[in-house]
């Protein structure tokens, strides 16, 4: 009776502790959720904090559902070794996947990867090509990055006008962001004649 009961409370305590686990298990992030952690650096963090649970999740979502956001981090995953074995190259096909359905981070990313030489080699033209669509969808880092590679004499003069609508209207609360941007514009203005950029201001060029 004594081995029956002592067995009964270990049936229960160990019922109790795996249904708090399930209780405790991670859900997968909706697409929103994940675009915000994107945005704010904090996709491939999250996925650590979340003990690794949402792997197979997360690679269903990249590569049946094609998801622009989870292909996104998938290629983070595998690109840095998160989680997952480190894979750059399909990492880097991952995150064209996502730049190809134009995620804005996406193409961002890659255009600074392109600039910068980060798991290939640098390729100012193919910078310019991703960080210009980032920079048409109001992608404020590229379009940052781009006015400093045409202040360097890279890119069409024909490109500035645009650039400098874009950032004309910009929006920030950060100072020394906004005080970047202020003297990128200036820049790009010195490249300009004045009605061009008279007309940039009205995004009329």
């Amino acid at each position: 009776m004594r081995f029956t009961l002592i067995f009964l409370v270990l049936f229960m305590l160990v019922s109790h502790t795996c249904y708090g686990q399930r209780l405790e298990a991670v859900q997968i992030y909706t697409d929103n959720q994940l675009l915000d952690l994107i945005k704010e650096n904090k996709h491939l963090g999250q996925v650590v904090l979340d003990d690794c649970q949402l792997v197979q999740d997360i690679e269903a979502r990249a590569v049946k559902s094609k998801y622009p956001s989870y292909q996104f981090l998938w290629g983070d995953m595998l690109a840095f070794g998160v989680c997952v074995k480190k894979d750059v190259p399909l990492g880097l096909y991952f995150m064209k996947n996502a730049a190809d359905q134009a995620l804005p981070e996406a193409l961002e990313q890659l255009g600074r990867y392109y600039h910068i030489g980060k798991f290939m080699q640098v390729d100012v033209d193919k910078a310019i090509f991703f960080l210009k669509e980032a920079s048409a969808v109001n992608n404020l880092k590229a379009q940052i990055r781009l006015a400093d590679i045409y202040s360097n004499g890279h890119g069409s003069p024909l490109d500035y006008p645009e650039l400098y609508a874009q950032l004309h209207r910009a929006v920030t609360d950060d100072k020394k962001v906004h005080k970047n941007i202020a003297a990128l514009l200036s820049n790009l203005a010195e490249k300009m004649p004045e009605h061009i950029v008279n007309a940039a201001k009205k995004n009329k060029f």
